[in-house]
This record gives C-alpha cells, sequence and structure tokens, in this order.
C-alpha cells in the first residue's frame, strides 16, 4: 500500500513538473471523545487555501467526507504616502475534504479546494477564480495510552505531507502589495507536522506544531518557509441524541521572506497571533461547525497588509 501512495505521488508531481506553464449503524459519537484533532496550517494571506488555520480534521468525526467553506478579509496599502488608501481583499475558499485510515496507526487528510477572491483596487474591483493547489497529509500514530489505563489520556502523532501543484499561478500579481493574491503558488510545498493531545474526562488541550517548505515555481517565484503553531482548549458534551464540542484557543503563523530570481522580495515576511473559538455539533453521521480566528498581534508584509478575521463553516458525513 505504501509503495502504491509512493508511486501515485510522484507520477502527479511529474506529470505536472512537464505540463505546469503558469504559475447503516447509527454512529456514536462517544467514539471520537478519546482525542480531537485540530491541526492547522495555511499561508498568511491564503493563496494555498490549504486549512486558513481551520484544521484539517474534523472535531467530532474521525474518518469523513464533507465540504467546507472558509473566508480570509484583509485590507492593505501600498504605504507610499502617509495618506494612501487602504484597500479590502476577501480570499474564499469552497472545500471538499476528507480523512481516512490507510493502514494501522495511519491517516490521511486531502483537501480539494476551489478559490474564489476579489479586491478593491485604485482602477476598480478584481476577481480571480479557479481550482486550488492540493493538499495531502498523513499523520502516524506514535503513542497513545488506553482509555482506563490513567486518569489523563495522551496522544502524539507526527507525519508528514505535501501540496500539488493545481491552482494557477498569475506572475503578474506579483508586483501586488499582498503577493498571496494567487489561486495557487506554481509549487510543490512539503509540510512537517506533529501534534500531541492531552485529556481527561470532557476536558482536553490540543497543542500543534508544523512548518511548511516552499519550493520555487516554474517564475522562480517562491514563497517563503511557513511555521504554524496553535493550541485549543475543547469541551465534550453529549446527550442520547446530539453531540457538542465548543472550543477556545490560539494559534499562530511566522512567514520568511518570499524570493523572486533568487532575489529577496522587500516586506513578504512577517507574522501573526490570534486568538480562536469555534463550536461542532453532530447527530447520527452528519455533524455542522463553525470557526472564527480574530488577530491579537500582528506584523504582516511590513504593516501594509492588515487581517481583520478569518472564519469558517463545514458540514461533514461520517464514514
Amino acid at each position: 500500500m505504501k509503495k502504491h501512495i509512493l508511486l501515485i505521488v510522484l507520477s502527479i508531481q511529474f506529470s505536472f513538473a512537464i505540463t505546469k506553464d503558469t504559475i447503516p449503524i447509527s454512529y456514536n459519537y462517544s467514539k471520537f471523545s478519546s482525542f480531537i484533532k485540530v491541526d492547522d496550517d495555511c499561508d498568511a494571506c491564503g493563496c494555498s487555501a490549504s486549512g486558513g488555520s481551520m484544521g484539517f480534521s474534523s472535531m467530532l468525526n474521525s474518518n469523513f467526507v464533507g465540504i467546507r467553506y472558509f473566508n480570509q478579509s484583509y485590507k492593505s496599502t501600498n504605504g507610499l504616502y502617509s495618506n494612501s488608501p487602504w484597500y479590502d481583499e476577501n480570499f474564499n475558499t469552497m472545500q471538499v475534504w476528507t480523512r481516512i485510515p490507510i493502514v494501522k496507526k495511519v491517516q490521511i487528510s486531502a483537501l480539494i479546494p476551489y478559490n474564489f477572491h476579489n479586491r478593491e483596487t485604485a482602477l476598480g474591483n478584481e476577481k480571480i477564480s479557479g481550482l486550488g493547489d492540493i493538499t495531502l497529509l498523513g499523520m502516524y500514530d506514535l503513542y497513545q495510552t488506553h482509555k482506563d489505563s490513567t486518569v489523563f489520556i495522551h496522544k502524539l502523532q507526527i507525519g508528514g505531507g505535501v501540496k500539488i501543484p493545481v491552482g494557477k499561478f498569475d506572475e503578474s500579481n506579483n508586483g501586488s502589495v499582498n503577493p498571496s493574491y494567487q489561486v495557487g503558488t506554481g509549487a510543490w510545498d512539503y509540510l512537517i507536522a506533529s501534534e500531541y493531545v492531552i485529556k481527561r474526562k470532557k476536558f482536553g488541550l490540543n497543542s500543534m506544531l508544523n512548518y511548511v517548505i516552499k519550493t520555487e515555481n516554474q517564475k522562480n517565484y517562491r514563497f517563503g518557509n511557513q511555521f504554524n503553531y496553535a493550541s485549543t482548549l475543547f469541551w465534550i458534551y453529549e446527550t442520547s441524541k446530539v453531540s457538542v464540542v465548543p472550543q477556545l484557543g490560539i494559534a499562530g503563523e511566522v512567514f520568511e521572506t518570499n524570493y523572486q530570481h533568487n532575489q529577496k522580495v522587500r516586506n513578504t515576511s512577517g507574522d501573526i497571533f490570534m486568538g480562536k473559538f469555534g463550536f461542532e455539533i453532530g447527530q447520527d453521521k452528519f455533524s455542522f461547525g463553525a470557526n472564527i480566528m480574530l488577530p491579537i498581534n500582528q506584523n504582516l508584509t511590513g504593516g501594509n497588509v492588515v487581517a481583520n478575521h478569518r472564519w469558517s463553516v463545514n458540514l461533514n458525513y461520517s464514514l
């Protein structure tokens, strides 16, 4: 199985390298309560549309297929003058996502996004849309305690993944204040991820770290590598028919400088620290979730881009 998966990924990568020319049992929700996963990964301004810091996994469904919409709101200015105007930017993504077991202790998540972005400019409104880059992430259960063996339940996962450059990269957008105003990056990216969860009865804490290694596309542009971290408190409330999981946490992202023709692109590094809260509610095999993230502190592209908020909704079906 592992060899087959590796051959498929390598085949897809080779094909893009030569063709790409632009940049009936009722579901028991108590089963999920052994651990909740909240992986986070996104670009500063959402061009990769991988997760938009909204995660790779459902709070209620350990294995699922679903659809998710998320929005990222920004404003930007060229910063040439003290009174330079600010313009609104909205990154929108409709995403098919799934998480399935492959072999024992290994799960694969897949994200297939369709992006439709819009922004204001001095010349009027602009819109771009199209299929975005596809993300595949595999996680391995490195350590897990037994449910009845201790007061606290622990789980540690490590893994990695790849972002496949399906989305179109438009070189003409590089000169804009926000270089991430793209449908795709036009390059392969590689993810290294880890996650630790500790839980006692109905309460738990999920913490994660991941690092995204980004490569140069065929237009000689490379987005900077990215470090992400997050920690989320959650509480499990269950009745005979419905399960609800409210959550509250923090998340942060650190972006390295972009490069074009091996030269640093000015004002493309930055960082952002956010608070987040949300919930997921489930009945039978269906679940609905909502999540919002609000900036606490940020420094994006030298202060010329400001994040307003991010939010998402999702509807999943348990497999």
